[in-house]
């Protein structure tokens, strides 16, 4: 794992946070709600896959 995966996910918090703010005053909250949960599905995706690849190279590392 790299700053870019780091780098990525704030990237998408700050995309995510002025969306949300954006459709706020424009008085849809709705739409912000769910703006707001898919970036948090799509951090959580990254974050899974990151997971997975960390446990393969430990069972790599370890012959399992």
């Amino acid at each position: 794992m790299d700053v870019n995966f780091i780098f990525k996910i704030a990237a998408i918090g700050i995309i995510v946070t002025v969306l949300n703010q954006l459709l706020i005053r424009s008085g849809r909250e709705d739409q912000a709600m769910l703006t707001s949960l898919a970036g948090l599905i799509v951090v959580l995706l990254m974050v899974v896959t990151a997971i997975a690849d960390l446990f393969s190279t430990i069972k790599r590392l370890f012959g399992l």
